[in-house]
């Protein structure tokens, strides 16, 4: 399931690398993966992200990460506090936790994946992982 093409305009972060404006979006297979494989994917996606590239400069940014009925978790380069090392390099973080019938973010979400419109394509994720389409 993929979800809409949204604009992301909550940083100039991304701007010199990757130009302007930048859209993004959402990509759910229904199929769980092992969560132990995380940092694995993470490399595959990094590698993808490069072989991507023009000029050194990344024209994609994959987030891989994985939905589970109870939280969002996703993999990250970047070492924080709030961030746990699963190897190889890789970080993971809990993104929103699922909380009183919806996905809430907490301290340290990103405020893109904190905003309402993104939390409600992680539940309708959150319904095609669990192989329905009503709430």
């Amino acid at each position: 399931m993929s979800g809409p093409s949204l604009a992301w305009d909550y940083s100039d972060y991304y701007r010199d690398e990757m130009g302007s404006p930048l859209r993004r979006s959402f990509i759910f297979f229904r199929q769980a993966i092992d969560a132990g494989r995380l940092a694995d994917i993470k490399l595959i996606t990094n590698d993808i992200e490069c072989r991507l590239s023009t000029s050194g400069k990344r024209n994609i940014n994959l987030d891989p990460g994985y939905l589970t009925l109870a939280k969002v978790v996703l993999a990250s380069t970047k070492n924080y506090s709030h961030r746990i090392y699963i190897g190889k390099g890789i970080y993971a973080e809990i993104t929103l936790i699922f909380r009183e019938g919806e996905y809430r973010p907490h301290l340290f979400t990103y405020a893109d994946y904190a905003s309402e419109t993104v939390r409600a394509i992680f539940e309708k994720g959150r319904q095609f992982m669990r192989g329905s389409t009503n709430s």
